[in-house]
C-alpha cells in the first residue's frame, strides 16, 4: 500500500503556490494570507501582483474597529504599500489605536485617508503619538472626524518636530479659535507642512489672526483653506495684512467667510504688494460692486495672481454689471490673470458677461 502524501500552501514549491494565488483576488490575498506563516508570508511577499499593490481604497465599506485591526496587522510589515483609504468605515478611536500602532514599524505607507470616521479626539492622540517617530507618511486626511480643540492640540504638538507631514486636513472637525492658536504655535518652527485644509471648522477674527502672525515668518506652508469659517472682515484683514510681505504662499481658499467689500479692500491692499499668491477664492461671500472695484484696481499692477474666484455653482458675491464692468476694464492692463471666475450666482447682465468674458479670453 502506498504511502499518502498530504500537500498544502506550506509545502508546494513556490511555482506552484504562485498559480494558485493566481486565482484568487489580490485583496484577498492582502486580508487573507498575511501573517499565516512565515513560509506563506515569504511567498506572498514574492509574488508579482501582490507587490504590485501600492494603493488600497476600502472607503464606505464599515469595517470598523474590528477590521481595522486585522488591517493594521498586516500593515505593520507591508512592504508595498503606499496609499491607504479608510474613510467613512466607523473605524472609532479604537480602530485609529491600531492603525497608530501599525504606524510605528510601517516604512512605506505615505498616504492615509480617514476621513468620516468618528476618531474624536482619543483617535487624533493616538495618530499623534504614532506621528512622532513615523518618518514616512506625508499625507493625513481626517476631516469630519470630530476631533475638537483637544485632538487639534495633539496633532499640533506632533508638527512641531515632524519633518515628513506636508499635507494636514483637518476640515469639518469643529475646531475653533483655540484649536487655531495651536496650530499656529505649532507652526512657527514646522519646516515641511505645504497644504492645511481648516475649511468648514468654527474659526472667526481671533483664530485668523493666529495663523496670519504665522505667515508673517513660515517660509513652507503655500496652501491654507479657511472657507466656511465665520472669519469676517477683520479676519481678513489680519491674513491680508500677513500676506503683504510673505514670499511663499500661494493658495488661499477664503469661500463663505462672511467677507464684504471691507475684507476685498484689505485682500486688494495685500495684492499690490504680494510676489507669490496664484490663486484667491473669494466665493459665497458679500464683496458687491465695491469690492469687485478694490480687487480690479489691485488687479491693475498685480503680476502673480493667475486665478481669482468671485462665483460658483454654491454662491457669489452680488456683483452687478458696475463691479464686472471694473474687473473688466482691469484685465485690459492684467497679463497674469488666466482664470476669472465670476458669472455664477451673481447679478451681471449678459451683455457685461460677453464683454468680461472676451476680455478674460483675450489673456488665455
Amino acid at each position: 500500500m502506498s504511502n499518502k502524501i498530504t500537500t498544502s500552501l506550506h509545502t508546494l514549491p513556490v511555482e506552484l503556490a504562485y498559480r494558485i494565488l493566481d486565482k484568487l483576488d489580490v485583496l484577498d490575498i492582502f486580508w487573507s494570507l498575511r501573517n499565516v506563516c512565515t513560509r506563506i508570508n515569504t511567498i506572498v511577499d514574492t509574488y508579482y501582483p501582490y507587490q504590485m499593490l501600492t494603493t488600497l481604497d476600502l472607503h464606505h465599506n464599515q469595517i470598523g474597529a474590528a477590521g481595522t485591526q486585522h488591517l493594521a496587522d498586516v500593515l505593520r510589515n507591508n512592504a508595498t504599500l503606499t496609499t491607504l483609504s479608510l474613510s467613512n468605515n466607523s473605524i472609532g478611536d479604537a480602530g485609529a489605536q491600531h492603525l497608530a500602532a501599525a504606524l510605528r514599524n510601517n516604512t512605506k505607507l505615505t498616504t492615509l485617508d480617514l476621513h468620516y470616521n468618528q476618531i474624536g479626539a482619543t483617535g487624533a492622540q493616538h495618530l499623534a503619538d504614532a506621528l512622532r517617530n513615523n518618518k514616512t507618511l506625508t499625507t493625513l486626511n481626517v476631516q469630519s472626524n470630530q476631533i475638537r480643540d483637544a485632538g487639534t492640540e495633539h496633532l499640533a504638538d506632533v508638527l512641531r518636530n515632524n519633518k515628513t507631514l506636508t499635507i494636514l486636513n483637518l476640515s469639518n472637525n469643529l475646531i475653533t479659535d483655540t484649536g487655531a492658536q495651536h496650530l499656529a504655535d505649532a507652526l512657527r518652527n514646522n519646516t515641511t507642512l505645504v497644504t492645511l485644509d481648516l475649511g468648514s471648522n468654527q474659526i472667526g477674527a481671533t483664530g485668523a489672526q493666529h495663523l496670519a502672525d504665522v505667515l508673517r515668518n513660515n517660509k513652507t506652508l503655500t496652501r491654507l483653506s479657511l472657507s466656511h469659517n465665520p472669519i469676517g472682515d477683520d479676519g481678513t484683514q489680519h491674513l491680508a495684512d500677513a500676506l503683504r510681505n510673505n514670499t511663499t504662499h500661494t493658495t488661499l481658499d477664503l469661500h463663505f467667510n462672511h467677507i464684504g467689500a471691507v475684507g476685498a479692500q484689505h485682500l486688494a491692499n495685500a495684492l499690490r504688494n504680494n510676489k507669490t499668491l496664484t490663486r484667491l477664492s473669494l466665493s459665497n461671500n458679500r464683496i458687491g460692486d465695491a469690492g469687485a472695484q478694490y480687487l480690479a484696481d489691485a488687479l491693475r499692477n498685480n503680476i502673480t495672481l493667475t486665478t481669482l474666484i468671485l462665483g460658483n455653482v454654491f454662491g457669489g458675491n452680488l456683483i452687478g454689471d458696475t463691479g464686472a464692468q471694473y474687473l473688466a476694464d482691469a484685465l485690459r492692463n492684467n497679463s497674469t490673470l488666466k482664470n476669472l471666475l465670476v458669472f455664477f450666482n451673481n447679478n451681471i447682465s449678459s451683455t457685461v458677461q460677453k464683454q468680461l468674458k472676451r476680455e478674460d479670453n483675450r489673456m488665455k
